[in-house]
């Protein structure tokens, strides 16, 4: 249940996908998915084996990864805000895997969500193999179609956004979560 809660609510990944899936279409999209997914499983893991306790140790890694987690949302929200239309967003790429997979290291709600799920959910003593298995496939499992979800509604939206007022108001909507998003990264 806490992996689907914190799957489907709203976060910069989803705020992300749903943008994605709006310029990009769903299938495009996927690779952004399976991404967020293999991130945040991996993302789990590590923490879990421990890297949780850097955290805890040095709390300014806390606070540099919150500010610059919070830079990197703003400077998105304002790629976003300045997209052109649906046409013109076919030049641009949308994430690979592998930027999915590492937009997790600088994302404050996939950090938030590892850190409580490795200290409520995961036995000290769990083998590695088991914390791969069990707990990333378990995330995986919940999280992909909680995520597509929202590529899926970007790209219902997608022929509306054809319309340049829609663009702008789609693109200011989620330009601006986007940004709330970074600014209760920093409270947190």
């Amino acid at each position: 249940m806490y992996f689907a809660v914190m799957s489907i609510t709203p976060g910069p990944n989803n705020v992300m996908v749903t943008a994605s899936g709006a310029a990009f279409g769903y299938r495009a999209t996927l690779p952004h998915v399976l991404g967020i997914g293999l991130g945040a499983a991996l993302q789990m893991v590590l923490v879990a084996l421990g890297l949780g306790v850097a955290f805890q140790r040095f709390p300014v890694l806390h606070t540099a990864l919150a500010f610059g987690g919070a830079a990197y949302l703003v400077y998105l929200a304002w790629q976003l805000f300045n997209a052109g239309t649906v046409a013109e967003s076919e030049a641009r790429r949308p994430f690979t895997v592998w930027k999915a997979i590492l937009f997790q290291a600088v994302n404050p709600k996939a950090w938030v969500m590892a850190i409580t799920a490795a200290a409520v959910f995961v036995p000290r003593d769990t083998p590695l193999l088991r914390l791969i298995t069990v707990v990333g496939g378990i995330f995986l499992a919940v999280n992909l179609p909680c995520v597509s979800v929202w590529a899926l509604f970007g790209s219902g939206m997608r022929h509306l956004l054809l319309r340049p007022t829609y663009r702008r108001v789609f693109n200011l909507t989620m330009s601006v979560l986007l940004v709330l998003t970074a600014l209760l990264g920093l409270r947190g």
